[in-house]
């Protein structure tokens, strides 16, 4: 026995209530503490009471979008608050009832729904349990339907799962297929949620389809009179049919579909703009459509000839007959018209009205993709983006290899950004999503990178494959299934020592999991597979939690680096740009890498390193130049403001007399071409000029926290050191990156004692 399901048409007000985000009581006022300690909040104050209101549990709001979404599909009858009741035998599970979340009936089928959240996305160890349980249902929920639901026809019994946040392992999904449970999560529901906005009731049979595809349907059987004729090498049928029929054996797979599907799906999704304007046009010409709906008929149908007196060629022309569709949902897929069938949805006219129909018999969906894109591909609404997603439709069964591979590049790409345990979920930019801060990495950019690095392929000989890359495999599916396990391992590894700064996406401070930050990530893997192939490593041959296992470590020397990298580090990181800018990063990458794996050498890496360091010279050079100018200005600036401009003050007073000496025979052999005598001091020069004078040089060039003035004025011997290396490039030596950063800074330093032309009258005047 079935309780607490009711007739829809006396739940309107249950579903008005369902559809509120808050729950709201009225109360005293001198109750009001107690509640708010509970979690609820003041709404409004009455004369004699108040009203509160508090979030309802994730829980509770999650079923009651479930319970929506049926309302709004148009099933007849539907569970009340609560959930339905069912009786159970007590010998077989020892208990007299059990309660079921969400039941549905209509004409066609019964459905037994249970809701289960997570209140963050994890793993459920008890849904294997909760599975079992659900199917022990299965018996006596059919016998109630039966029962309390009489029609001439049998009704088929589904029993489904809505999860929200919860991942799905391998394991519960087989559970479920075993016990013939279908399960739907989040994006599942938010895409039927979209679908019946557009297309309300007939929105139905997609969700049904989904459900039971090809499984008969009594009351679906149909038999029409068609033309039989062959167009492109494939037969198809020609005939007429009513849209209200159509609309329950006709299936779209939609681009932005949250369920998984086959490679079948290149459609867009339905446009209610498009549906509006079409309706009114069925209203207003009587629904005349002069052009035909194009769909392909999964199976082969059966056809029944009419005699008629015709020659060979007459009938490869076109032959008349009757035609027997499938009675099953989703037999028909559509290629062509979505709009103009699912304008009818909900109209009068869908009964009455008759649509042309051109159906193709066993298209396969490369073929149906490339049909699509003949008629659409020049309108306007069509998004050339939109080629590069239909890449897996439309060559997943070339014979050239390399064709094939880039259809399962495009299908994995799509495939790890629908999956929420991968951390590119929701970030790869599609032709139906909008890019946002986190949606900031494009199909065709990560596509484009991954097709570059050659995992698949090595080498090519007169148009043969003669040298396999580490993701390859014997199937289309093992490949697919091999590239996204090694990528979502990767990112993993990488994602958990930069999580701050890779969950910033293209906001301020971020960087990272952006295209460039993307494409890095995926060389470096390139690099990873190359180097371990040179070592003698036969990569083909491993499995893939073995492969992933070779190179975990290169993954977590990659994430140290990226994540201990410094806010003005990553600002330069991410500076880098376009395709000079990755190969940049990913050398600074490598080298981190070969840092902590010191076995590690990807070609190229050692040039990259050595010509680093040739450009670093020519930096320092550059600082080294502008210190030393630097210094002769201010050390110049605080001798003559102390001693006066004569030589017989700043000269004779504030210079050693052995550094007079020596810079008297340097000017005279020089005949004074420079100039004055203090044109004449090399950089070291200064040292001494401060040490003599250290009273009014040690706050402004003492660096240092401690020391005497020997230890305080020892970074010019380390500047004058780096001047002898930068200044005499046929020594070979070459200035490391550490040594740059710290002449930079002494630079930066002394322009910051050359900025303050106050304190330089001070120190004189202190002194």
């Amino acid at each position: 026995m079935l309780t607490n399901v009711d007739d829809i048409n006396g739940m309107k007000r249950l579903a008005k209530q369902k559809n509120k985000l808050f729950d709201q009581l009225l109360i005293k006022d001198a109750l009001l503490s107690e509640m708010e300690s509970k979690g609820w909040k003041l709404v409004k104050r009455n004369k004699s009471n108040v009203r509160i209101q508090k979030p309802r549990l994730e829980s509770v709001r999650f079923e009651d979008r479930v319970w929506l979404l049926l309302y709004k599909l148009g099933f007849s009858y539907l569970s009340s608050n609560g959930g339905a009741s069912l009786s159970l035998d007590e010998k077989k599970d020892g208990s007299t009832e059990t309660q079921i979340n969400i039941v549905a009936v209509d004409d066609e089928v019964a459905l037994a729904i249970e809701c289960r959240t997570s209140e963050r996305l994890a793993k459920r160890p008890q849904l294997c349990e909760e599975l079992e349980k659900h199917t022990l249902i299965r018996e006596r929920f059919a016998n109630a339907i039966r029962h309390q639901y009489t029609t001439a026809n049998k009704k088929q019994v589904i029993l489904a799962m809505f999860l929200s946040n919860i991942i799905l392992t391998d394991n519960d999904r087989e559970r479920a297929e075993n016990a013939g449970v279908i399960i739907f999560d989040n994006k599942d529901l938010a895409y039927y949620e979209a679908l019946v906005k557009h297309l309300g009731p007939a929105a139905r049979y997609q969700f049904l389809s989904d459900m039971i595809p090809n499984k008969p349907i009594p009351g679906l059987q149909i038999r029409v009179p068609a033309i039989r004729t062959k167009m492109g090498g494939f037969r198809c049928y020609t005939f007429s049919v009513s849209p209200e029929y159509l609309l329950k054996i006709a299936y779209v797979s939609h681009r932005a579909k949250g369920k998984e599907s086959d490679v079948k799906t290149y459609q867009r999704m339905i446009s209610k703009r498009r549906l509006t304007s079409i309706r009114e046009h069925i209203h207003d010409d009587k629904g005349i459509f002069p052009t035909n709906i194009v769909i392909n008929l999964g199976s082969k149908p059966l056809f029944e000839q009419i005699q008629q007196k015709t020659n060979k060629d007459e009938l490869e022309k076109g032959v008349l007959g009757w035609l027997d569709l499938k009675p099953t949902y989703k037999s028909a897929w559509i290629i062509d018209g979505q709009h103009r069938l699912y304008a009818y949805s909900g109209l009068q006219e869908a009964k009455k009205a008759l649509l042309s129909v051109l159906a193709f018999e066993e298209l396969p969906p490369s073929k149906q993709a490339e049909l699509f894109i003949d008629i659409n591909a020049k309108q306007k609404s069509v998004k050339s983006s939109l080629l590069q997603e239909l890449y897996a439709e439309l060559h997943w069964d070339a014979d050239d290899p390399e064709v094939r591979i880039r259809a399962i590049i495009s299908k994995a790409i799509q495939d790890i950004s629908n999956d929420p345990e991968c951390k590119l979920f929701q970030r790869i930019q599609t032709c139906d999503t909008n890019k946002d801060k986190n949606r900031c990495i494009t199909l065709t950019s990560i596509f484009s990178t991954i097709e570059r690095a050659q995992f698949y392929i090595q080498d090519k000989k007169h148009g043969d494959v003669s040298e396999y890359g580490p993701l390859w495999a014997d199937t289309n599916d093992k490949i697919l299934k091999r590239t996204e396990y090694i990528l979502k391992k990767w990112f993993d590894v990488i994602y958990n020592h930069t999580q701050e700064w890779w969950d910033k996406g293209s906001d301020p401070g971020g960087g990272l999991a952006m295209n460039d930050g993307i494409s890095t990530c995926i060389f470096v893997l390139q690099s990873v597979f190359q180097s371990l192939i040179a070592q003698g490593h036969k990569l083909g041959s491993l499995n893939n939690e073995k492969l992933f296992m070779e190179i975990e470590p290169y993954g977590n020397a990659l994430g140290n680096y990226l994540g201990t990298l410094t806010e003005a580090e990553r600002k330069a990181f991410r500076a880098l740009r376009a395709a000079q800018g990755i190969i940049t990063r990913t050398r600074q990458c490598q080298k981190a890498i070969r840092e902590a794996i010191p076995s590690f050498n990807p070609n190229g890496l050692e040039d990259f390193i050595q010509l680093e360091k040739k450009q670093t010279n020519l930096k320092t050079k550059e600082v080294v130049d502008h210190i030393e100018n630097n210094l002769k200005i201010y050390v110049m600036k605080l001798l003559k403001g102390k001693y006066g401009e004569e030589e017989a003050g700043w000269w004779t007073q504030g210079v050693p007399k052995a550094l007079r000496q020596e810079v008297v025979k340097r000017y005279e052999e020089d005949d004074g071409k420079r100039g004055g005598k203090e044109y004449y001091f090399n950089l070291i020069d200064y040292r001494s000029i401060i040490l003599s004078n250290w009273a009014i040089f040690k706050s402004s060039l003492g660096f240092g926290k401690s020391g005497n003035k020997e230890e305080k004025t020892k970074w010019l011997v380390f500047v004058n050191e780096k001047r002898n290396i930068v200044s005499h490039s046929s020594s070979g030596v070459l200035v490391s990156i550490e040594d740059y950063n710290e002449l930079a800074e002494y630079d930066k330093l002394l322009s910051k004692c050359l900025s303050h032309e106050d304190s330089i009258k001070i120190l004189i005047e202190d002194e």
